[in-house]
């Protein structure tokens, strides 16, 4: 019985994740390579390993001859009968093959395949395992800082953070732990190459999701993600239990649950906007924290007309347009926001361009009259 063979089998099994059977197979296949480096091509040979004692046998179907011109496939029919004493030249015999008798190049050659496919079936896990995580968030360790990449261990894998997909505020040291959000993976010869991000949308969304029950579960949804990376981000949530405040769970108590979300994401704001069917009020809830007077919005073009109170203009628009840049991008609408003086202001100028109108028209008309007089 070879127990070191099952044993070392099952060890890969349990620590890289290695199908036995696949092993065995690799096996079998090396022992029929090594057979045909050794003594030639032979189409009826078969290689097989025990399952549960790990002894492996290879035999050969060859040709009984009186004399023999290709050793891979023909046997004399005095070495046959040495086998079955009752063969005859022209039949087909079963022989075993002794490993032993294979040269140190074909065992060397066995080995190399064995090699190899541990190697890719190492590969393949990894990838199996990384692309089940592609569109989710994994946290890795700062390794090193390589010129304006980032290169991260993820375990099992290493990845670059790209400059493109970092947030310019943030600063990393070695040994640091971060989350990331995996945009893609692609299996590659040299193993899974992995795309990570911290400054995705959606990292957002995961990071709830991971730190809210409710969210992770249903219970609240997020319907969308709208982000300035590093500066501040929005997010719409809507309560699919009536019993359920969606605004409350993702809070948390005294801010806990956001504040982790915060945190990981090095103080960047977040805003929790209360989802409406409504056009207006949605638009009105995503220009939070800003407070709004007015809005008219219109479903088909896509548009919405804001009034807010003279002192909240700048808090509505936001450092260099942010805040309405956010809203719209969350909504989907093309907002117009005015304060309260210049919306009064534009409806004056409204008013007495129709008074002018008006005027004119009056006039054109005393003009029509006075030339018909004259022509009576």
């Amino acid at each position: 019985m070879n127990r070191e063979l099952i044993e070392s089998l099952e060890v890969l099994e349990r620590e890289k994740d290695i199908n036995k059977e696949v092993m065995f197979e690799a096996i079998e296949n090396s022992l029929l390579m090594a057979y045909k480096n050794h003594y030639g091509k032979n189409e009826n040979v078969v290689a097989r390993v025990d399952r549960e004692t790990g002894d492996f046998s290879i035999t050969a179907d060859k040709l009984i001859v009186e004399q023999v011109e290709d050793p891979a496939c023909q046997i004399s029919i005095d070495k046959a009968r040495d086998i079955d004493i009752n063969c005859e030249i022209g039949q087909t015999i079963k022989v075993d093959v002794k490993s032993k008798e294979f040269g140190r190049i074909a065992t060397q050659n066995a080995k190399n395949i064995i090699l190899q496919k541990i190697r890719e079936e190492e590969r393949k896990v990894v990838y199996e395992q990384y692309y089940a995580k592609e569109k989710d968030i994994v946290t890795g360790i700062v390794q090193r800082i390589n010129g304006k990449n980032v290169s991260i261990n993820l375990g099992k894998a290493d990845a670059v953070l790209v400059e493109s997909e970092q947030v310019k505020t943030e600063v990393f040291m070695p040994t640091e732990r971060i989350k990331l959000y995996v945009t893609e993976v692609k299996d590659t010869p040299r193993g899974p190459k992995i795309s990570v991000s911290r400054s995705h949308p959606e990292l957002v969304r995961r990071l709830f999701e991971a730190e809210v029950a409710e969210v992770r579960d249903g219970t609240v949804e997020i319907i969308n993600v709208a982000r300035e990376a590093g500066v501040r981000s929005k997010i719409t949530v809507k309560s699919n239990n009536k019993d359920v405040d969606p605004l409350g769970a993702c809070v948390g108590v005294n801010g806990s649950r956001v504040n982790a979300i915060v945190n990981e994401l090095r103080g960047e704001k977040i805003d929790i906007v209360p989802y409406s069917e409504n056009a207006a009020v949605f638009v009105e809830n995503a220009l939070s924290p800003a407070k709004v007077v007015s809005v008219i919005a219109d479903d088909v073009a896509k548009t919405a007309k804001v009034v807010v109170p003279d002192y909240q203009l700048s808090l509505a628009i936001g450092k260099e347009g942010i805040n309405a840049r956010l809203a719209a991008k969350l909504t989907g609408f093309k907002i117009d926001i005015k304060s309260e003086s210049q919306a009064m202001s534009q409806m004056s100028d409204e008013e007495e361009i129709d008074i002018d109108e008006e005027i004119s028209f009056e006039e054109e008309a005393d003009y029509d009259n006075a030339e018909n007089n004259e022509e009576v």
